[in-house]
């Protein structure tokens, strides 16, 4: 009886990754991830930066560092497959070392290319904060560092950890999952009352073992707890919850895609209806501009779109009360995201996004607690997830 139940109730589910099945050697070949760099390679690539650096002072000419331009949708194309990448012939940023408004930023760029050195030659690791505090007064902030990190890593074509740099990650994962870590140490994320957080050193992750039919992608953490606590883990089993707590960072996207690559499963995402939820929405699924030169590794272009819909707002009569007035921003954001390459080729997607701009309303998901308290767990989940109510 109980094993008809859960083959009825994923049913759908099931036959949503036959089809994801039929498209993967395509999808797999498209995203292959790019072979280990070796320690020497890297070590050469930062020697070359710094000979250019020695040669233009030999010949009195103040260095320049050319950086690529990680701001601009100029520099970027989206392939459906991968989602967006950087061009190979982008447009650059050059940090002057004799301009008194780059020579700070210049000589930052240059210490931590010498902690990178070290680093790589040493085969240790550091996390970016050990890299701030390495040097306050010359970095100012931690978020100088962080961005420098990632503009070294675009300039070298070395993905960031394998500069031995690693970010703490600020994700939780539950469900049905085990796994080693590179230490060697065991993680078990099936405890139903307390989530993991996501490992900072996902490369070296192995012997994933899941039997779970779908993992879930939570927007923010409030959510994700909610779920813990109503024991939907147990309830859906088997599956898999994350959740980047709003704007995801590196290692929660790189989880993803990771399970991804370990299981083959439908991947959803539960977001707030708003313009908001759906760029974190597309950032798991197509990337950012910001690392696009990383898309091939951190980008789950098979993502699809749970909730909450815009018109599930209309469907499920939820209360007036509980729905907020889309702010000038809110307008001007999904007015972008509608322009964008990865909208424009799903018009389910543009559909939803019409309502909302049409309806002038946004909702996150706890208003669906104004139906009934348990409603996300108990019936709007289970029916999404039994029927197909994805998009």
């Amino acid at each position: 009886m109980m094993a008809s139940r859960v083959t009825d109730m994923f049913s759908e589910i099931d036959k949503f990754r036959t089809e994801l099945l039929n498209n993967v050697d395509v999808m797999t070949d498209c995203q292959r991830i790019e072979e280990e760099i070796s320690q020497r390679e890297i070590l050469t690539r930062i020697e070359n930066v710094i000979l250019e650096i020695v040669t233009s002072l030999s010949r009195d000419e103040a260095p320049v560092l050319a950086l690529p331009n990680r701001s601009s949708w100029a520099n970027i194309s989206f392939d459906s497959a991968v989602g967006l990448q950087m061009n190979s012939g982008s447009s650059v940023t050059t940090i002057r070392s004799d301009c008194p408004s780059s020579a700070t930023k210049f000589a930052q760029i240059l210490k931590i290319f010498l902690i990178i050195y070290r680093l790589v030659q040493s085969n240790s690791f550091a996390t970016k904060r050990d890299i701030y505090y390495n040097n306050t007064q010359l970095f100012g902030t931690q978020k100088a560092v962080d961005g420098i990190v990632d503009d070294i890593s675009c300039m070298l074509k070395v993905p960031r950890r394998s500069l031995h740099v690693m970010a703490t990650s600020k994700g939780l994962i539950s469900g049905d999952l085990c796994y080693m870590e590179e230490d060697g140490t065991r993680i078990d994320c099936r405890s139903s009352s307390a989530a993991v957080a996501v490992s900072s050193n996902i490369r070296g992750i192995r012997n994933i073992l899941s039997s779970a039919k779908f993992v879930m992608i939570v927007e923010k953490d409030a959510t994700f707890q909610r779920l813990l606590d109503d024991d939907f883990c147990t309830k859906m089993s088997p599956c898999i919850l994350i959740t980047g707590k709003g704007v995801p960072d590196v290692n929660s996207r790189l989880m993803v895609r990771k399970l991804w690559d370990a299981l083959h499963v439908p991947v959803f995402a539960l977001v707030d209806a708003d313009p908001h939820g759906i760029e974190i929405m597309c950032i798991y699924k197509y990337g950012s501009v910001a690392m696009s030169f990383e898309a091939h590794s951190l980008t789950v272009p098979s993502v699809m779109w749970l909730g909450l819909l815009p018109s599930d707002l209309q469907r499920l009569r939820v209360p007036e009360d509980a729905l907020i007035p889309l702010t000038s921003r809110d307008e001007n954001k999904l007015q972008s995201l509608l322009k964008r390459p990865y909208v424009t080729s799903k018009p389910d997607w543009q559909k939803e996004m019409e309502l909302m701009q049409q309806s002038k309303v946004k909702a996150e998901i706890q208003s669906l607690a104004a139906i009934a308290p348990d409603f996300l767990t108990s019936i709007y989940l289970p029916n999404k997830l039994r029927y197909g109510g994805w998009v």
